[in-house]
């Protein structure tokens, strides 16, 4: 009996210890739904090739991993958006090549449409060394030419300065010019610009004799170049600023300059015309005009101004109509591509139209 009962323990024993290698409740196997290979293992949906290993959405190529949505080359990397390549990146929308950076459109570089732009000025901006008021003389081509300068007292050489050339007439000179305040525009100006003139040479055509702009072998317009090469090195000049204005042969010299140099934003004649100076025809872009003629004038007749302005006309593209503005009797005329004024004084005989002086400062001024 004893036996018995302890076989019987032998075979209760035998039976608990049944193997631990199969059954449906393995959970810490290495091949099982917990294990390395499953759901929760190194392949399966948690593990390093699932969904959060480093294969998966979360790992190094997925979603948010080095290679997905949140990595080096993802929506947030250094390839994407946000990375050195994407919309924040140095090529992207805020990047130094994109929307925000050196060549995009509101970047603040030297290729952008709100980049830091100095403006078009002229090399003596910031010079120590600017020329002062006074008389100058130049060699041109051997004949020896005088010309004035007048700078404000105030000159700021950090400031770019409107520059007006102020043209005398036939038997007059620079003095003439300088004495006038420059026609009356110094005062206007108000220390606001820098004023030119200069003394025209002996000469003659079969109308008219006298110190003037006879322009022999092109030597007044050399003279003004070499003028605008001195100034624009020494002094601090707006290059988008430069006007011309002159009386008789002084608004013949302003019409014409127009023509020969590409450097004028504009040009007030007064009682002008284009038939006595030889020019060479350099410039045809549209350019702000006022000019100034009495009827009656008996030197230089109204018919060959208006010639002169016509040219002008031609050249702004201007359609025929035209309206009335101040001062009268001025009109100016439509769909034009610059501003382009005729005042055409009723019995006005050769002189500065009355009101002259405000009126070209007034004009010059607006640009």
């Amino acid at each position: 009996m004893r036996s018995l009962i302890f076989a019987l323990m032998l075979a209760l024993l035998c039976f608990s210890c049944s193997g631990s290698d199969g059954g449906d409740d393995e959970t810490s196997s290495a091949d099982g739904d917990s294990d390395s290979d499953g759901d929760s293992d190194s392949d399966g949906d948690s593990d390093s090739d699932g969904d959060s290993d480093t294969d998966g959405d979360s790992d190094s190529d997925g979603d948010s991993d080095t290679d997905g949505d949140s990595d080096t080359d993802g929506d947030s990397d250094t390839d994407g958006d946000s990375d050195t390549d994407g919309d924040s990146d140095t090529d992207g929308d805020s990047d130094t090549d994109g929307d925000s950076d050196s060549d995009g459109d509101t970047d603040s570089d030297s290729d952008g449409d709100s980049d830091s732009d100095a403006g078009n000025v002229s090399a003596g901006c910031g010079g120590s060394s600017p020329l002062a008021t006074g008389n100058f003389t130049e060699n041109i081509d051997g004949t020896s030419r005088k010309w004035m300068l007048d700078v404000p007292t105030n000159y700021d050489a950090n400031n770019p300065y409107r520059l007006i050339f102020v043209w005398h007439p036939l038997g007059g000179n620079g003095g003439q010019i300088v004495n006038s305040g420059y026609s009356g525009l110094k005062q206007r100006s108000n220390g606001t610009a820098i004023f030119v003139t200069a003394d025209g040479l002996q000469g003659s055509n079969g109308e008219a004799s006298g110190p003037g702009w006879w322009n022999a072998n092109g030597g007044d317009m050399k003279l003004l170049q070499t003028i605008l090469d001195k100034v624009n090195e020494s002094l601090c000049i707006d290059q988008d600023r430069i006007f011309s204005t002159g009386f008789s042969f002084g608004g013949m010299m302003s019409y014409t300059v127009g023509f020969q140099f590409d450097v004028f934003r504009a040009v007030a004649p007064m009682s002008g015309d284009m038939q006595v100076i030889p020019y060479d025809e350099n410039n045809t872009a549209p350019l702000n005009i006022m000019a100034f003629h009495g009827t009656a004038d008996n030197v230089v007749s109204i018919s060959r101004g208006k010639a002169a302005f016509d040219k002008y006309l031609t050249r702004n593209g201007c359609g025929s109509q035209s309206s009335p503005v101040s001062p009268s009797p001025c009109v100016e005329y439509q769909d034009c591509d610059a501003t382009t004024i005729w005042c055409e004084a009723q019995g006005g005989s050769h002189a500065p139209a009355s009101g002259s002086e405000d009126a070209i400062w007034n004009f010059f001024s607006q640009f």
